[in-house]
């Protein structure tokens, strides 16, 4: 009988869970809407940073380095770069000889810091755990459903879920330094300028992924002639 395949993430219902009994409580202890409402943002903000955080140190943790040859170095670039897209990376060797300092800036002002020892690659003994696929989620705005753009979110998601993860990623993309800029620079706030410029591991940490950074205009079938 194969495996059954693991598709819960514990840690994440457990922050779930804190974070619906916190908005039950907030009201009570902080009649102020406002304030409450800051508090569980802020609270909200602290856990997301610290996943980020853990998510970097266990893909680092990933990454093979069985020495320091340039040829190596270059592969953990080229990993990092399909990691966290058009982040600055910053890969140098420690004193000692024996590790690698890795260090990562977000277009949204995010570091990373982390430390990948120099190690032999080790064969997997344990089944891997099965990581959850991505099936497609295209979208469209109210004004134009023929055009469509190519995202994809995974396969735990309902649709509304990953739509609402998308607005809320928009949000705090405009929210933030780089966004800001934008706007500073005459950049529309728009959905199209959000899609195009905001990083792949922003949009990996809420479960959704960018195929395309460009709309495509749906392709409507015709059934073929009946012939006589």
């Amino acid at each position: 009988m194969a495996k059954e395949k693991k598709t819960k993430n514990p840690k994440r219902d457990e922050q779930a869970q804190l974070l619906d009994l916190l908005r039950t409580i907030l009201p009570r202890v902080a009649p102020d809407p406002a304030l409450a409402d800051k508090i569980y943002c802020a609270f909200e903000a602290e856990l997301r940073s610290k996943n980020r955080a853990n998510s970097f140190e266990k893909f680092c943790d990933r990454i093979p380095l069985p020495d320091l040859e340039a040829k190596t170095l270059e592969a953990v670039k080229e990993q990092l770069a399909a990691g966290f897209g058009d982040a600055d990376m910053d890969i140098e060797p420690d004193e000692e000889g024996n590790g690698l300092n890795v260090d990562v800036s977000l277009p949204d002002g995010t570091q990373f810091h982390s430390r990948i020892p120099v190690r032999p690659a080790v064969p997997e003994t344990e089944e891997p755990e099965v990581t959850l696929k991505f099936v497609a989620f295209p979208v469209a705005l109210p004004g134009d459903p023929e055009l469509t753009w190519v995202l994809a979110k995974r396969e735990n998601m309902t649709n509304d879920e990953a739509g609402i993860a998308l607005n809320k990623i928009e949000d705090e993309f405009w929210a933030s330094k780089t966004g800001q800029k934008l706007l500073r620079d005459r950049v529309e706030r728009s959905f199209p300028e959000f899609i195009a410029r905001v990083p792949a591991g922003l949009l990996g940490d809420a479960g959704l992924k960018r195929h395309y950074k460009l709309p495509e205009a749906v392709k409507v079938l015709h059934a073929p002639a009946k012939k006589g």
